[in-house]
This record gives C-alpha cells, structure tokens and sequence, in this order.
C-alpha cells in the first residue's frame, strides 16, 4: 500500500492526541457470502479513509478507491468476484454505483465501470447484491422521492417501487427471488413498515406495526436466512418497549417470537453453521448482539433450545460484528481508553493495522470513562465522564453526539481523548431521542425538538458544577451534527451557561434546512416536528437557533462543509449573518467537503482550530498536551452494571 500521514512530524515529537488520529485504522472486514477468503475492509492508511480488498487466502491487500475525499461505502457481490463502491462528488453523498473486479489491477489500471449506468445520480437508498448478477438498487431524489430498481446483467434497469417518502432495500433472499423494502409511506420516518415483493414488483406480504393500537412502532430487515428457498427473515422490532429479533416468514406470514431475556436493545444476524455439518449454511442459531448502558455484550442463540452461549470479549463496545463459516465470530472492538481492534474468537487479531513509514502502528491509550446518572425531567440521564489528572474543578466539554437517534457508548475517540490531554473534562450525554435506553426514551423527542435534549443537557451540566467536576465559568457546549445543532440552540437558550459554544456541521436555521436538506431528512424532520414549516411554523421557529442568535453570549465556533446535503451551507450562513450584524465574536471555518471529512488532516485541523479557539477565550494558557493517564471516578461513583437500529438522520 501507499502510505503517507501528510505531516513531516515524527512520532516522538508528535503529542498524542494527533497520534490517535494518524495512526493507522482498520474497519471490520466484510466478507463475500460464497467466497469467504475475500474480503473488503475501510482504512486511513494512506491518510484518508479509503475500501481495501484484502484475500485471506493468500494475504494479499491492495487499495481498491483512491479519492481525494475518501470512500466508505463498499459491498462485495456473493462470489467476491466484484467490488461495488459508491461515487459522490467531494462528499455530496449525491452519485451512482461503480464496481471493479476483485483483483481489479491490470497494467497499473484500476477497472473501475458504472455499475447500474441505467440509473441516473442520486443519493443511495441501499444495495443488494443477487447470485446471478442482479442487483437490487434503492435511490431518492428531491425531485421523484424514493424509489427501487432491478438491474439485470446486460438489460435496462426497471422500477419496481416508488414513494414520496423515504424507503430503501433491506435485503435480498438468498435464491434472488424475493426482496424486502423498509418503507414509511405513513409519514412516520422514525418507524419503518416492511414490504416484500418479487423481482417483478409483485408484493408478496407486508409487516407494519405504525399502527399498533395507539403506539407507532417500527422494524426494519435484518436479513434473509442464508439458505436457498428459505423465506424466512430476521426482523427488528419493538413491540416490549426496545429493539429486539423474531423471525418473520415471508411467504407464510408467521411469526416466531424469540425469547432473549438481556436488558437493552438486541440485534442479531444468521450463525453459518460450521462447512461440512450436516447444517452447512446456517438458520441453526444466531449471533446476538446486545446493547445496553453504553456497552456491548455477544451472544449465541440456540434456534433449537432457545439457549444463550455468552461470547467472551472484554468490557466495552462491539462497532461491529460478523459469524465467520469455520464458527468463529470476528468483531470491532474498543473502549473509550483502548483503541479499536478487530479481534476473533479464536483469540487472534484479525488484521493488523499498517505500520506508517514515519513508525506510527498504533494510537496511543486515553483514559477511561466513567458513568453518571442523573435525574432529569424525562426521567434519569446516563452521561459518559472523562478527566483528566488532577483536582478539579476543571473546565469542561459537553461533547453532544447526533444523530439524533444514536447515542454515545464506552467506545474509542480521538476527539474526546484530545481535550482530556489539554486538561479538559469531557462529558458525553445520552439525552432523550438517544437508541439505547429503550423506545420511549427515543421517541420522546417530538414537536419541542431541541428544547428537550437541551433540558436533559442542563440537567447534567448542573451534577457537574455541584459535584465539583466542572467549573461553572469555564463550560464548553460542542457538538457535530445535531451535536452543532443543539450547541447553536444552547447557546441561544441558554446563554448564562456557557462559556464557548463549537458547532461543526450544524443545523442553524431550521426552516431553511429544512428547504435545502435532502428529501429523507425533510421526511425525518416532519416526524419529528409534526409538519413542515408551512403546517407548524412555530414549532420550528421554537426549536432553530436562529431564532434565538441575538441572546448568544458565548464566543462562537462554527465549521461548515459546503457540500453538506445534510446540514445545508446556506442556512448556516444566515446564521453568521445575524451573529455579524450584531458583531458577536465569532469564527467560521468552511471546508470542501460534505457531512464531515475522511481525511485525516483535516480532522485534525479542524480540532485543533477548535482547540485554540476554547483556549483563547477561556484565557488558558497552553501547557503542553498532558500525556500522563488520568484519574477516573471512584468505584461508587459507577453503577453495578446500548445502539438499537433507529435512523440517524444527520449524523
């Protein structure tokens, strides 16, 4: 592979806190269904996130895409003859599908074709790949909304699903006969129904339980049984207040509940049954994964006798998991103070990073989290608490994740890790319309959007000042994403509490986000609203930050993507616009880029500038990174003892 890290420092005089972003990643491979030995797996090795094909069989690895803002998203077909890669434009998340052989070198040529040249750009609404060559493409467009295509080697695509609300492919069955769409043609983008229909169209059966009495409920596809003629489906849903697994046949419509008793949400995927048993090819068990209080835990389940066999991994959280056919389970690992790592049942690490030419092979430790729980109004907040050495009180960073459906976990991340090295206090709240506590607490963010997290987020702000955490005159609101979002609204709502606000990639405007955004967050954004802003204009006046950009106190640091289809550029422009007539201090920081940047320098720049900026204002001076481990809470202070598959709008 080409390797290169962008900067001339070397690791003995790099501080730690670059390190973790430099030094090498990988993500958990995927491999072909039929040919198991290839493989396709994410990394930063060259400096920017990028899809490598890696052969078990022989080791060899080649980088398969090479852009300047990187590519993520990848899929093998079920013989691992084709690698089939998304192609936006300078992440627009806007393109077609392009594919090229697995051993895709030839003269120092990458074979890279249009994949479906039938099919226009759009944003992607999934993929599935068939036996024969079919494939099964979901695409949306602000013009035509969601629809589904058919793509037969060698003929025209033909459409066989269309919708102005968001829908897209959940999976193909085995034999290629029957696929299935998760669709919210109710108007509910945070509940998904579930349609199967043949290649042709034909709707074979419909799962949908929007409706269930007086609650909205979703599911959504979690794959066919890997056998021929099995029409058979895992299927999440939420009928016992979380995310949990039954089987759900397709063509008969039964049902088989599943009996999994762990607290937190559950998904599972299809066991391969070892090759050469008299079950070869699985539908005999599942692999279990379970989510709760912001970490992960795998299990085996018994189809037969309904037994769980616990899969030992250490304390923390599983990004990503997959049952290998020999019977070994290989799985994406970290906790908030050990990096990631993808290890294997068989007590090996599965592929080892790249050593960097400057000698960099492994990010450095942080330190570890610790949990608090905090009464709020909708009921008690876990918050995630890092620190750094010392006696506090310490200044301190709200980092708010987004999303809004997802939540933060006790996982590996440079970005906190860096502001514990400069001697901040990094709190991470799973506020309510987080995954991972159940559906109420994710579904209780409706019409006061915003307002809600933001209460939860005061609430914890206030445990920390009295427990003698944080100092009340050095808070830091930040966040990305709807992270940004919920800074922007903080600071504006308010204003006496925080100290600096930093919003990348923010929602600032909400009405013109909401004109600007693709079409499945406008469906996304009336859920959670009740209507568009012509249907609840005060709703949205309520929750958008602009509304409230003149009672900003806090200096402000805004970053941007200009091609962010997610959290437009214009209506965060309109936002700075307020905040210049009134001659607020502030910063904006624009970048080429989309929803965020796959490369690694520029993440590194962008905290780095965010950094500097929380520094100079709070009036600290700027000793070198600390590097030393930092204390954690007390053992009392940690309770005895999380992400449930939801939508996750903007990230």
């Amino acid at each position: 592979m080409t390797q290169s890290n962008g900067s001339a420092a070397t690791p003995s005089s790099m501080p730690d806190w670059e390190k973790r972003f430099r030094a090498p990643r990988v993500g958990l491979p995927d491999w072909a269904e039929d040919a198991p030995d290839r493989s396709l797996f994410v990394s930063n090795a060259t400096g920017t996130f990028e899809l490598y094909a890696w052969d078990r069989a022989t080791g060899a690895q080649r980088q398969a895409t090479d852009r300047p803002n990187g590519t993520t998203d990848g899929v093998l077909s079920p013989d691992g003859e084709w690698i089939w890669w998304f192609s936006d434009t300078d992440g627009d998340e806007f393109g077609v599908w392009m594919r090229q052989p697995f051993f895709g070198w030839e003269d120092g040529r990458r074979e890279d074709e249009p994949a479906t040249p039938g099919l226009a750009p759009s944003y992607s609404g999934g993929l599935a790949l068939g036996r024969d060559g079919t494939a099964v493409v979901g695409r949306s467009t602000d013009e035509d909304g969601s629809s589904i295509h058919v793509v037969r080697p060698g003929a025209e695509p033909v459409e066989i699903y269309r919708h102005r609300e968001s829908a897209g492919v959940g999976d193909l069955s085995h034999d290629g006969t029957l696929i299935a769409i998760e669709h919210t043609e109710h108007g509910d983008a945070m509940h998904s129904a579930i349609r199967v229909t043949r290649l042709d169209g034909t709707v074979v059966s419909e799962l949908d339980d929007t409706k269930s009495g007086t609650e909205e409920l979703g599911l959504t596809v979690m794959g066919f049984a890997p056998r021929a003629g099995d029409s058979r489906m895992l299927v999440g849903h939420q009928r016992r207040g979380r995310w949990e697994p039954m089987i759900w046949d397709a063509v008969t419509g039964e049902e088989t509940a599943l009996s999994i008793d762990l607290p937190g949400d559950i998904s599972a995927e299809w066991y391969p049954e070892p090759q050469g048993t008299a079950a070869e090819g699985g539908a005999g068990a599942l692999l279990i994964s379970h989510s709760f209080q912001a970490r992960s835990e795998l299990w085996r389940y018994e189809l037969s006798t309904g037994q769980l066999i616990r899969v030992e991994i250490p304390s923390g959280t599983v990004s990503g998991a997959t049952a290998r056919p020999d019977g070994t389970v290989e799985f994406l690992w970290s906790s908030a103070a050990q990096p990631p790592v993808v290890r294997s049942t068989s007590g090996r690490v599965v592929l080892d990073p790249p050593a960097l030419p400057d000698g960099l092979s492994k990010a450095p430790e942080s330190v570890p989290v610790t949990d608090a729980w905090v009464e709020g109004p909708g009921g008690k907040v876990h918050a995630l608490v890092q620190r750094p050495a010392g006696e506090g009180p310490f200044p301190t960073v709200f980092d708010i994740h987004g999303g809004p459906t997802w939540h933060d976990s006790d996982a590996f991340a440079s970005g906190p890790a860096a502001w514990v090295d400069h001697g901040f206090a990094v709190i991470r709240v799973n506020y309510r319309g987080s995954t991972g506590y159940g559906r109420e607490w994710t579904d209780a963010l409706k019409h006061r959007v915003g307002l809600i997290e933001l209460e939860d987020i005061a609430a914890v702000r206030e445990w920390a000042v009295d427990s003698g955490l944080a100092d009340p005159e050095r808070l830091v609101l930040a966040g990305g994403s709807w992270g940004g979002y919920l800074t922007l609204l903080g600071l504006g709502t308010q204003p006496d509490a925080w100290a600096v606000g930093l919003a990348a990639v923010p929602v600032a405007d909400y009405v013109t986000a909401y004109h600007d955004e693709m079409e499945a967050l406008k469906s996304m954004d009336r859920t959670l609203l009740g209507g568009s802003p012509d249907e609840v204009p005060e709703r949205y006046a309520a929750s958008s930050p602009l509304t409230y950009a003149d009672a900003v106190r806090a200096p402000v640091y805004i970053s941007a993507g200009v091609n962010d289809p997610r959290c437009p550029i214009r209506q965060v422009e309109n936002y700075v616009r307020r905040l210049e007539r009134r001659g607020h201090p502030h910063e904006v920081y624009r970048y080429d880029a989309g929803h965020g940047s796959l490369v690694v320098e520029e993440r590194i720049k962008q905290l780095r500038l965010e950094i500097e900026f929380a520094q100079r204002h709070l009036s600290l001076s700027r000793p070198a990174p600390q590097d030393r481990p930092a204390r954690s809470l007390p053992a009392q202070d940690r309770p005895a003892q999380d992400p449930g598959p939801a939508p996750a709008p903007r990230g």
